[in-house]
């Protein structure tokens, strides 16, 4: 390990050499069933053909020249993005917490425009929204934040699922947006209630807010949708992406409709390396194969499959909390913190993830075969009972 590194991760004891589908393989040659898809990003798996196809063809012709050109690859993945989404407008960035920012500037741009001088944005508790100074701060996280006083200014925060919580706050003359995801990953992958974002929406429209949906977790099929926010059957005025979009290539979008795409012009939000030919070729490959491969509807199949087998498996096991999820995006909640969990599983060739400190995340990557998901369910369940018991 480099002693040249931020010390910025509690990295694990171990170093990826190459991939394919679902399985990694470290230095040493040892092979791991991946169930974080380096969270939540290689959707389609290690090394996908296609999408490393498109990588190597488009690195051979032109990998960057700046926004101060038009780009085809980013043109064709705006309009494909805005067909998928019924959105009217993109901007492309890095990464999600640079798509949320951009987000940010909308709503208050927004607001400003409305003479509102102290723009003002809901957001929710137990969130996660990225580790700039204004996405930390829309965090509802105090371990993200400590340390970095002083925050940005012009958020409240109230519970997550909570809709009337909102309407509290619909005399307050400066709010200007709601920021929530569809369902908190890093939170403990907490899934609202059927209807929550409807009802956002309605309050919103009501209020003149803009309903700005983080999709950066939950996008690109996650929850068998291709946007969780589907779920409910709306459009956001916002939404965000990364993550999945890439596979792997670091991209990041933010979405607008309706009264908020027009809000930037020229000169009010920018980017150098967004939305390059080499990452928007990325994107491009990816949507194909999801449409090709039909993952959206498999995941939604398979996800409440395998979340019905944690259950069967884990059933009246003492300890357990809770088991939830959507598509493949999946927690199991322990009554106590178990974070030994991911070495345990590392050790036995298994990658899982635990947030907030008790609740096991499984993001696995939308090509595992039925053989791996019977693996990851036995070799799991294993685990939790044998750490239940200690």
């Amino acid at each position: 390990m480099s002693d040249h590194l931020m010390k910025t991760y509690a990295r694990l004891p171990v170093t990826f050499e190459k991939g394919a589908g679902a399985l990694l393989q470290d230095t040493n040659g040892k092979s791991y069933l991946d169930a974080v898809s380096g969270i939540a990003v290689c959707s389609l798996g290690h090394a996908h053909p296609a999408v490393a196809e498109a990588i190597c063809a488009q690195s051979q012709q032109l990998i960057h020249t700046s926004n101060l050109y038009n780009v085809a690859n980013q043109q064709a993945l705006a309009d494909k993005l805005a067909e998928l989404s019924g959105m009217d407008r993109v901007f492309f960035s890095n990464s999600g917490a640079e798509a949320n920012e951009a987000a940010i500037k909308i709503a208050r741009k927004y607001g400003h425009s409305k003479g509102i001088d102290v723009p003002t944005i809901i957001v929710m508790e137990n969130s996660f929204h990225g580790r700039t100074l204004a996405t930390l701060t829309a965090t509802g996280n105090k371990k993200v934040q400590e340390g970095f006083a002083p925050l940005v200014e012009g958020f409240i925060r109230v519970p997550f699922d909570n809709v009337d919580a909102v309407k509290a706050h619909s005399d307050n003359p400066n709010i200007v947006a709601i920021l929530v995801e569809p369902i908190q990953g890093e939170g403990g992958v907490h899934v609202p209630q059927a209807g929550y974002l409807k009802a956002l929406k309605d309050i919103c429209e009501t209020n003149d807010w803009l309903l700005m949906v983080d999709e950066i977790q939950t996008g690109v099929g996650r929850t068998g949708k291709w946007f969780a926010h589907q779920h409910d059957g709306i459009t956001p005025d916002v939404m965000t992406l990364a993550k999945a979009l890439g596979n792997g290539v670091p991209i990041g979008a933010c979405l607008a409709n309706g009264k908020a795409a027009e809000v930037f012009a020229p000169g009010n939000h920018g980017t150098t390396f967004g939305g390059n030919p080499l990452a928007c070729a990325a994107g491009l490959a990816v949507i194909k194969a999801m449409e090709i491969h039909n993952h959206i509807s498999k995941v939604a199949e398979k996800g409440d499959v395998l979340v019905e087998k944690f259950r069967t498996a884990l059933q009246g096991q003492a300890g357990v909390v809770q088991i939830r999820g959507k598509g493949y995006m999946i927690g199991i909640q322990l009554d106590r913190p178990c974070g030994e969990l991911v070495g345990k599983a590392l050790e036995q060739g298994l990658l899982i993830n635990v947030t907030r400190m008790d609740t096991i995340r499984l993001l696995p990557t939308f090509v595992m075969t039925q053989e791996q998901t019977e693996q990851l369910v036995t070799q799991l369940t294993q685990l939790v009972k044998e750490f239940l018991a200690a």
